[in-house]
């Protein structure tokens, strides 16, 4: 009986740590496209290695590499289980120089599904058909983006280095930014893209000069709905974002009161002596929020540098799910990848609640981005909140973004 739970386990689960098939796939650089529905493709590229006797498979975006490190065999198929994001990819190995099959990201109760095809060997992202360029758009941009769908706009920064036709940068937006993205500049055309397990996108636009970029297209996933943009060159560019206190419910009490459970089932409650007379940092998140991945990585650079100065620091998570067992998996694997070191709690309700926040954090007025950070004081009421987060894919924006959690914290810890 205990050899069979073990075998189910490792197929719900993956198989780190347990003993399944390995998988065979030829080292080296490979080029995977994601293939949508409308003809556009989704491409990025990944380094397979071998460590250990096991398969290792580093995704690159830019600078950034995410190592993979649950793949094996089911069957005919080589399952490449993301380390984040709850989703994966189920192929087939072709002559051990092609892999095709899907990419499937979990989504509550549906799935999205896109046919995904990668190539051995194949070194580039986008193909290059006109080398020549008369213009370079390293630098900062002020961007409009707008729904096809639903019509509205809402602004962005650009932010690109560019060295000959190769271009890499990001998006911020108000609710955080689009982290690392790689292309080219073929010709007149701009062609990004990013892949990490939660986002899968492609930007496209004309560069029409040093200083205007028109015709913007951005595709996100397996959706058939299109966000247009367009840019200006503007060095000062900023999102000018409200001041997130606004956000704070002044008809409740402003003491923060509540108790949730961590993924191992032990309840917490921000009453207990562990947070009384604390300067607490509350992240709002959830183990699907690629944006929360980047924050966290820094929460717990910060919460090892000020835990001994007074400081706490409590995850929630609000999960794509209401099911607690299903989240906690979720979460666990979020907690264990990411090595974190304070309790993170699980919301009892999904994400997608359009009461989410009076059932769980009525002291907020609403949730506007994934992540927010509400930092509170040591009497337990709120003193500042921030919405979004700019990460390390964002350069200098990434620096100032960290400059103001500590300029908080430090105030904070100040205020007697």
């Amino acid at each position: 009986m205990k050899k069979t739970l073990l075998i189910v386990f490792a197929v719900l689960a993956g198989c780190i740590g347990y003993a399944c098939p390995p998988a065979v796939i030829a080292n080296g650089i490979w080029r995977g496209v994601l293939q949508r529905n409308d003809g556009i493709g989704i491409p990025f590229n990944f380094m397979v290695t071998d460590s250990a006797g096991k398969k290792l498979i580093y995704i690159i975006n830019a600078s950034n590499r995410l190592k993979v490190d649950d793949i094996y065999r089911e069957g005919d198929s080589i399952i490449i289980r993301l380390p984040f994001f709850d989703s994966e990819f189920r192929v087939v190995n072709i002559n051990n120089s092609e892999l095709r099959g899907r990419w499937i990201e979990h989504v509550g109760n549906r799935d999205n599904v896109i046919p995904f095809v990668a190539v051995h060997n194949e070194n580039y992202r986008f193909i290059i058909r006109d080398k020549i360029f008369s213009s370079n758009i390293s630098g900062r941009w002020s961007v409009n983006f707008r729904d096809s769908v639903t019509g509205k706009s809402y602004p962005g920064v650009g932010v690109f280095e560019q060295k000959g036709n190769h271009v890499t940068g990001s998006f911020l937006t108000g609710s955080g930014d689009y982290r690392f993205l790689e292309g080219v500049i073929d010709g007149d055309s701009l062609k990004l893209s990013g892949f990490d397990g939660g986002y899968a996108q492609c930007f496209l636009a004309k560069i029409n000069n040093s200083n205007t970029i028109t015709a913007g297209r951005l595709f996100s996933g397996a959706g058939s709905a299109t966000k247009v943009w367009t840019a200006s060159r503007d060095d000062n560019a900023n999102l000018n974002q409200k001041p997130g206190n606004e956000l704070i419910n002044s008809d409740t009490s402003p003491k923060i009161e509540f108790t949730f459970k961590e993924a191992n089932g032990n309840k917490i409650s921000f009453k207990d002596k562990k947070f009384k007379n604390k300067i607490v940092i509350i992240q709002i998140m959830g183990s699907w929020c690629p944006n929360c991945l980047d924050e966290t990585v820094f929460v717990n650079q910060l919460y090892k540098e000020y835990k001994s100065k007074g400081v706490e620091v409590l995850g929630l998570a609000y999960e794509r799910t209401a099911d607690f067992t299903r989240s906690a998996i979720a979460v666990r694997n979020f907690i264990q990848r990411l090595a974190i070191p304070y309790p993170v709690l699980i919301a009892p309700v999904a994400v997608s609640d359009p009461l989410r926040v009076e059932k769980t954090f009525p002291q907020l007025k609403k949730i506007i981005a994934f992540p927010t950070t509400v930092f509170v004081g040591r009497d337990g009421t709120i003193k500042d909140i921030h919405t979004g987060f700019n990460g390390p894919g964002t350069g200098e924006d990434y620096e100032k973004q960290k400059e103001v959690f500590y300029s908080i914290i430090n105030r904070l810890l100040e205020e007697k």
